[in-house]
């Protein structure tokens, strides 16, 4: 049984509906691509909302699909054991769908018809998962400090805005709304552990 609560099943699930998702596209001929990518025009002009959730499930590519599925993998397996199961789960969700709402004022604004897909806003909020543990518990897990965590979210950032066809509006969302869940979620596990004044 306690096997069973240490295992990363979410993670694991996670990068599952994404490996699916990506080769039943593939089969259908990029039809999931059209009904599920992220485009102004069709979740605010014709009302098709699934689409902020759907397009975290989508990739362009298999590199594209390979490279997030890592990331998922080494920072979902960690997350989840240090934090559990459901925090990181609701994390991923937040993150992903802020910051594809990011995104979507983004198109707006620029007036860009450009649609986009893609796990990357919700792998930032896990990195911003990562940078509230950090600063609550302290830098001492995994080998981590906030200067470690705060280059490798500098970095990717820096990666993103440096190239192109990327949706950095929602990478920036993502790593914003996976920060402040983050908190909301360490803040509610010390009450717990601690009492709500403290020790």
């Amino acid at each position: 049984m306690n096997k069973l609560k240490e295992a990363p099943f979410v993670t694991v699930s996670l990068v599952a509906i994404n490996v699916i998702c990506f080769f039943v596209n593939s089969f259908l001929q990029d039809k999931l691509w059209v009904l599920g990518r992220l485009t102004a025009v069709e979740v605010l002009g014709a009302g098709q909302y699934y689409r902020i959730i759907t397009a975290f499930f989508l990739h362009g590519g298999i590199e594209h699909l390979f490279n997030n599925m890592v990331l998922l993998l080494f920072l979902g397996m960690m997350l989840e054991q240090e934090i559990g199961h459901l925090p990181l789960l609701v994390t991923y969700f937040v993150a992903g769908i802020g910051g594809n709402v990011v995104s979507l004022w983004y198109k707006v604004i620029s007036g860009s018809t450009a649609g986009s897909l893609g796990a990357s806003g919700a792998l930032f909020g896990l990195d911003g998962l990562l940078l509230a543990m950090v600063l609550l518990y302290g830098g001492n897990r995994q080998n981590l400090t906030l200067q470690r965590v705060l280059f490798m979210i500098v970095f990717s950032l820096y990666n993103g805005f440096k190239g192109t066809q990327i949706d950095n509006a929602a990478h920036v969302g993502g790593l914003l709304f996976g920060f402040f869940t983050g908190l909301i979620i360490c803040i509610l596990k010390r009450r717990r552990k601690y009492g709500r004044y403290g020790d």
